[in-house]
């Protein structure tokens, strides 16, 4: 079955304007100044903040 009406381009990429997508955000971790996420811990050192910091295992070479 086919569309009644053509969708014009202006109307159809009017409508999908909002589909783009964002850059993923990073932030330098303040103890190793490697990027990570906002909000999350470093996979790098394990700092999360001042109080907190996760226990991170090196791999043996």
């Amino acid at each position: 079955m086919q569309p009644v009406q053509k969708i014009s381009k202006s109307r159809k990429r009017n409508r999908r304007s909002h589909h783009a997508l964002t850059p993923t955000h990073y932030v330098r971790c303040p103890q190793c100044g490697t990027p990570k996420l906002p909000h999350a811990a470093c996979d790098n050192c394990g700092y999360v903040n001042p109080k907190l910091s996760l226990q991170i295992e090196q791999e043996a070479e």
